[in-house]
């Protein structure tokens, strides 16, 4: 898949991008996990979340926040990274400009800037949101949630509990006009080193119920 070049605040964002086969194909964007735990945009996880949305003829781009890989700049504790996230998101919306929908994906820290980024881009069609850290950080500004998606967890994840995540979801099922999914892997850790084909038939199925009720 093609290597491309972003320009960010902090210079240079590397990226790894496929094009949709279609002009109005959808456009989904992956953000990898922590950079300080070694999240990095090759991480399984996040691989596997690119290869689910290319699959499905989705547009495709993940990318490593700055500081890590070849992206220039340094680690900014989610204030840049989300800057970061939201110049991918405008490159992939210039470069797909009849896409049909808009989705972000993020697995961990990921799944935090990509919650936050759903919040500033209301055009979003849906989310995937893996391992959020909800213990870790405030996500309080999910007032209100603008686009349906789904929250996967580890049952056994002992990083993030997954009482934690509950309640986040149980404040976001309080809401009118989305439907938030919520799915515990049971035994699942918040690595998912032994339970990667649950990521990809999980997060599969959710894409697929979302694709038939408002086809590509």
């Amino acid at each position: 898949m093609p290597e491309v070049v972003l320009t960010g605040a902090a210079g240079r964002i590397e990226g790894r991008y496929t094009q949709g086969k279609s002009p109005t194909a959808p456009i989904a964007l992956i953000l990898h996990p922590h950079p300080k735990a070694g999240g990095q945009m090759n991480h399984p996880v996040a691989v596997q979340l690119f290869h689910l949305f290319m699959k499905r003829g989705f547009s495709t781009l993940r990318f490593n926040f700055r500081g890590v890989g070849r992206s220039q700049g340094e680690f900014d504790s989610g204030i840049g990274e989300l800057a970061d996230a939201a110049t991918a998101l405008d490159w992939l919306q210039s470069t797909n400009p009849a896409a049909s929908q808009c989705w972000v994906a993020g697995y961990s820290f990921g799944a935090w800037i990509g919650m936050q980024l759903l919040m500033r881009r209301p055009e979003t069609d849906g989310f995937i949101s893996v391992s959020p850290p909800t213990n870790m950080y405030d996500f309080s500004f999910l007032a209100p949630c603008p686009a349906s998606g789904l929250i996967l967890h580890g049952g056994a994840d002992t990083v993030v509990p997954p009482v934690e995540v509950e309640r986040v979801v149980s404040k976001l099922r309080t809401q009118k006009g989305i439907v938030i999914d919520h799915e515990v892997v049971e035994g699942a850790s918040h690595f998912w080193a032994e339970h990667l084909p649950e990521v990809e038939k999980r997060v599969g199925a959710y894409l697929d119920k979302r694709i038939e009720a408002d086809p590509i």
